[in-house]
């Protein structure tokens, strides 16, 4: 077993476990959307990134590709973390906005606006769908192809491969597929309607047990 400490509460989780399934297993949610529990690590969209603090310093690295080590301090949730999250988050909705994943995501931190321009390409090359493809349905019709600003998810030149079954795994899988509720009326890249709503109020580890909101909307007991 591996001791480490997260959020200041140490743990033990078995050697080879990753940071991020550490913290869920101790009801600590950390945002993620290249994650899946069925499919390899991919540390594409680095939304899970946390705060790894290593005596006076500290650095940002993503949590579902980290393996926990021993003696090891991480920071979930840290003015660092939260700033740079949301910076990621302009990103993906620069490339996606009319996604109700990424919309909900970005209510859910308080981003009201994104500052990068905004160029739809509906897909975050978080390449879910491909290892869905490869992984569990043990074909590998799609993959990625080009590189840099080309490099996009496709098949094998633009056509139906023989190793597709047609499951629609890539489709229920994909983060952005799902419209948002306010998709075509977006302003400044985001739909801002969610940030109308009280939070509900959470202890510092959230587990979603309690239902009752405040009237001054989120409380850490």
């Amino acid at each position: 077993m591996v001791e480490l400490t997260i959020d200041g509460i140490k743990t033990s989780v078995p050697e080879g476990t990753t940071v991020l399934e550490a913290a869920r297993e101790m009801g600590i949610i950390i945002p993620a959307l290249c994650y899946h529990p069925g499919l390899t690590p991919y540390g594409a969209c680095r939304v899970c990134i946390v705060e790894v603090v290593k005596g006076s310093q500290s650095l940002l690295e993503a949590s579902c590709t980290l393996p926990v080590a021993q003696g090891q301090t991480i920071i979930t949730s840290s003015a660092k973390v939260s700033q740079a999250r949301k910076v990621i988050i302009e990103l993906l909705l620069a490339a996606c906005p009319n996604s109700k994943t990424l919309q909900d995501l970005a209510a859910s931190m308080g981003v009201n606006r994104v500052r990068f321009k905004i160029k739809d390409k509906n897909c975050i090359l978080c390449g879910l769908c491909v290892r869905y493809c490869k992984e569990q349905m043990q074909s590998g019709g799609i993959g990625f192809v080009g590189r840099g600003t080309s490099r996009r998810v496709a098949t094998a030149f633009g056509e139906t491969p023989e190793e597709c079954r047609n499951c629609n795994g890539c489709e229920w899988i994909c983060p952005v597929c799902e419209r948002a509720c306010m998709a075509g009326s977006l302003t400044d890249g985001v739909c801002g309607r969610c940030l109308n709503l009280a939070p509900v109020e959470t202890c510092p580890v959230c587990t979603h047990c309690s239902e009752a909101v405040g009237s001054s909307g989120h409380r850490v007991y």
